[in-house]
């Protein structure tokens, strides 16, 4: 596995390391060790799969308040997207700025998202589909979110934005009363 360090503190890009040969390649995908070498969370405790039927499909951004922080690995299995991570930790040099990086099926490139982050994605293909590991289990009573399009987080999602749930929608300002400030 290949790590590479956004400008977010413990937020990390991920590359497979293919090993070739005549048949094709093997490449590790998880490894415990790994993550903790670079001082990232390696539980798994949940995984989840969302299947995307429209391009301009978001969902996000998303969180899990305290105490069910989690921590997430995010890989696209099909199609194409574009996945933001942004800093909501309290005290971060970072809050409130955020990280963008398109992954596809066809890079297997993943992304690994820090407790206190709120992460979320824009679909660029139709059918696209996300497998997410997650450190921690759903909490619905923590589940939290922020506006996708606040102008404070200044996002440049690549391209617009066709379906999105009534509560995406919904979630408040990173300022706003109920805000993650």
């Amino acid at each position: 596995m290949i790590f590479t360090p956004t400008r977010l503190a413990g937020a990390f890009i991920i590359d497979l390391e293919e090993r070739h040969d005549e048949r094709g390649f093997f490449a590790r995908a998880w490894c415990a060790a790994e993550l903790e070498a670079h001082g990232l969370n390696p539980a798994v405790d949940q995984c989840n799969v969302s299947h995307n039927t429209a391009s301009g499909t978001l969902r996000g951004l998303h969180y899990q308040a305290a105490p069910h922080e989690e921590a997430k690995v995010v890989r696209c299995t099909r199609g194409r997207l574009y996945d933001v991570l942004v800093d909501l930790r309290p005290g971060s040099s970072t809050f409130g700025d955020h990280v963008g990086v398109e992954l596809s099926a066809q890079s297997r490139r993943m992304a690994y998202v820090p407790e206190g982050f709120a992460h979320g994605f824009l679909t660029l293909e139709p059918d696209t589909e996300v497998f997410y590991m997650m450190s921690a289990g759903y909490a619905p009573e923590s589940a939290r979110g922020v506006r996708w399009d606040d102008p404070a987080l200044g996002i440049d999602w690549p391209g617009p934005v066709r379906v999105i749930s009534d509560r995406d929608r919904s979630y408040p300002d990173l300022d706003g009363p109920q805000g993650a400030r």
